[in-house]
């Protein structure tokens, strides 16, 4: 969440914030209830001034032994009114928190101005794309055929939207996520970590999926309980309402989780494949660190997660979000997009993003700047390195050949159990 005291003190720089987003919030409201708010201090103190006066009144009458009762009455009445002045106070701080919430993060001066994924700038591009001697096919049709992904069968389990894995695509999934988890733990300098798949409403507000997201989110019923939509949210409130020392920073985390989105506002989008699942397993990548390296620790999070494409000699581009691109919490992202020949165009495989003290600041979670220095909120930041379904689509199309078989990449088969290549099954 912004800083409220941003929010009281520089009207026109979150107003900007908004209108480079694209967003039609208007301010007004809050304005409103925050001018209520100093009416209602004023009025505490003022009448905390007048008991005051009477109490200094009664003082003198007793020390005369003339009656106070009048007195006492009115400072019972006045005490009884400061109370009520209190509720509405309270009341009218949690809309205001209620109210902040909902506003995004203002992105980093660094983000480019622009309403669509259209608008967003090329940073770098690696790798060459593959000439095929054939026209390439899409993923889901090599799925089908090599008899490695059932869409039928998950959705007769559950819904449209969800899949069954078997065989060597179940092998190749469980590769990709030990595959990735090695390089991070052991190269690159995560800590791993097994985190709950199901989370409280909290976690949910504290890295900015409540309330915005809440249509998305699967939600057990009868429960302040949700299934995880990225393993982003428990691995960050691991330090919730914490205060780390400044020795302790910076903190690398990744876990390896499945990932669970309603997908609400995307129907009639990527409705065949893996692209767009209500489940998936992702491996994510989280940093918590001190706020004057955020942007450096972006930059070496987005090469850790390229690091992983380089390796599968997957070909890739990465784009620097525009302000109208930009998610909810986060003040800068970059986007991986691999390239499908069978679909002849970039996909995102991974966000890497920036999002300062937004989820610090809802989580509660500080650091020790120095001894005897007040406590400041950390920079949280986190990537998916990478998306475990789309990276399968991603080595299906890429690795394909003209008899719809498909070599693994060299890197995962030591993973692989000895397959070396999967291919087409007779029916």
């Amino acid at each position: 969440m912004l800083d409220i005291k941003v929010l009281r003190e520089n009207k026109k720089l979150v107003e900007d914030a908004l209108a480079k987003r694209g967003m039609n919030l208007s301010l007004k409201v809050f304005y409103e209830k925050d001018e209520r708010r100093l009416e209602l201090l004023r009025k505490v103190e003022d009448l905390k001034h007048t008991r005051n006066l009477i109490s200094k009144d009664i003082g003198v009458k007793k020390s005369k032994s003339e009656d106070a009762n009048v007195l006492l009455q009115e400072v019972k009445s006045i005490g009884a009114e400061i109370d009520e002045v209190h509720h509405s106070l309270d009341e009218l701080e949690k809309e205001l928190n209620d109210f902040v919430l909902t506003i995004p993060n203002m992105p980093h001066s660094s983000v480019v101005y622009g309403r669509t994924s259209e608008d967003n700038p090329v940073v770098k591009t690696w790798g060459e794309k593959k000439e095929f001697p054939f026209t390439p096919y899409a993923h889901d049709d090599l799925a089908i055929r090599l008899d490695i992904i059932d869409f039928e069968k998950g959705a007769k389990i559950a819904a449209s939207g969800f899949s069954v894995s078997k065989g060597p695509g179940a092998l190749l999934e469980r590769a990709l996520i030990n595959f990735f988890l090695d390089v991070h733990t052991k190269e690159q300098g995560y800590t791993e970590v097994y985190i709950p798949f199901i989370v409280n409403g909290n976690s949910m507000t504290g890295t900015g999926q409540l309330p915005k997201f809440k249509e998305d989110l699967f939600k057990i019923e009868g429960e302040d309980l949700y299934l995880i939509p990225t393993s982003e949210v428990p691995i960050t409130n691991i330090h919730a309402k914490e205060i780390l020392e400044r020795t302790a920073l910076p903190k690398y985390y990744t876990a390896y989780s499945p990932c669970f989105r309603k997908e609400a506002g995307s129907y009639g989008k990527d409705t065949k494949g893996l692209i767009r699942q209500h489940q998936f397993n992702k491996v994510e990548i989280v940093k918590l660190v001190e706020p004057g390296s955020s942007y450096q620790e972006l930059e070496s999070l987005l090469e850790d997660a390229e690091e992983l494409l380089k390796r599968l000699k997957l070909p890739y581009r990465v784009v620097n979000l525009c302000s109208g691109d930009l998610g909810f919490s986060a003040a800068k992202t970059y986007d991986i997009e691999v390239w499908l020949p069978g679909q002849n165009e970039y996909r995102e495989i991974s966000s890497c993003s920036n999002f300062e003290d937004f989820q610090a600041r809802r989580a509660g979670i500080k650091y020790r700047p120095s001894k005897g220095e007040k406590p400041a909120y950390v920079h949280t930041l986190n990537g998916s390195g990478l998306a475990v379904g789309r990276t399968v689509v991603a080595i299906l199309e890429n690795y394909q050949q003209e008899d719809q078989s498909v070599i693994i990449p060299d890197v995962l088969r030591p993973y692989m159990n000895g397959v070396t290549v999967l291919k087409p099954v007779e029916k």
